[in-house]
């Protein structure tokens, strides 16, 4: 069973970076792909950004394209989410989730079996 905790979370101005991980324990992180997602009160919880088993296939959703970066460090059982240019609607809970499926952009929730508890992203001036 794998368990997954995020970190890294906090408050930060607008055009700021914060850098989320992903700590994974109980099972073989590197059989995992890892997803990103955000969720805000009453919305869904959105699709940020995924990565394969091994870090070689990542996607990103187009509103954090080219501002956020998924990484992963199997060796340290660990998942990153760097996000810079920081904006206001870029504020919500993140979460990290996990899958075994052959990887391809898995977009939806339900195609995430595990997740963490998730870290409050603030960006406030």
């Amino acid at each position: 069973q794998l368990h997954l905790v995020e970190s890294g979370g906090g408050l930060v101005r607008p055009g700021g970076s914060l850098r989320l991980a992903c700590v994974a324990s109980g099972d073989t992180f590197s059989v995992y792909n890892i997803g990103w997602f955000r969720q805000t009160h009453g919305k869904d919880r959105e699709f940020i950004a995924s990565i394969s088993r091994r870090g070689s296939l990542t996607d990103y959703s187009p509103p954090v394209k080219g501002r956020f970066t998924i990484s992963r460090d199997n060796a340290k059982n660990t998942a990153y989410l760097q996000m810079n240019s920081l904006k206001d609607e870029d504020t919500a809970v993140y979460f990290c989730g996990g899958n075994s499926y052959v990887y391809r952009q898995q977009v939806r929730p339900d195609e995430y079996g595990f997740w963490g508890q998730g870290t409050q992203v603030t960006v406030s001036s």
